[in-house]
């Protein structure tokens, strides 16, 4: 007889609290969140298996549940429709998450390679050089060319317009550039 006593008061409470939350009262919004955050997050740890993602859902919860507590018509259903958000959030992270994988950190060591190396960054930088002075030596058509479309990322169809040319002689066009920066550049490649 006490659990149902128990049962009907605490119920009431929740109704009340939802009540007066859906009203703006963030008092009643925060008695709500200290009342059930233990029961989301056993649904969230029984979902997800990993006690920082179930400590983070919890707030996404609540977050939502702020967001579309006046969608609630009946308030004695709360529990059971924080029940179903808290489900189905759990369901889209553990989907959405990458599974874990160990690996042991000798294999990563071994398959790890230097992306950027001293010489690289200079051979890099040598040839950013190389191009640019290539481009300098171009007629202007050709840089204007090649410029528009490698450095400002313009289409054909844009260059078109811009060059009041068809797109197909901007095709030409960037074909022939390239041609002759490759030329500048492996002249000056081969003069140093």
């Amino acid at each position: 007889m006490t659990t149902y006593v128990n049962n009907v008061e605490n119920e009431t409470q929740t109704v009340r609290l939802v009540c007066a939350a859906q009203n703006g009262d963030r008092t009643a919004f925060g008695q709500l969140f200290e009342r059930y955050q233990g029961f989301v997050y056993a649904i969230a740890l029984k979902r997800l298996r990993d006690h920082a993602d179930a400590q983070e859902l919890v707030q996404d919860v609540f977050v939502k549940v702020m967001l579309k507590l006046d969608q609630v018509r009946d308030p004695r259903c709360f529990t059971g429709w924080l029940r179903t958000i808290t489900n189905n959030m759990a369901i889209n992270r553990a989907v959405r998450r990458a599974p874990v994988t160990s690996v042991d950190p000798e294999l990563i060591e071994a398959t790890y390679t230097e992306r950027s190396t001293p010489l690289s960054i200079m051979l890099d930088g040598e040839r950013r050089d190389e191009v640019r002075a290539g481009l300098n030596r171009l007629r202007d058509m050709d840089r204007e060319t090649l410029v528009a479309f490698y450095v400002n990322g313009q289409s054909l169809r844009e260059m078109s317009d811009r060059f009041d040319a068809p797109v197909g002689t901007i095709k030409r066009r960037l074909h022939v550039a390239r041609k002759r920066l490759s030329e500048h550049v492996e002249e000056t490649a081969a003069a140093t």
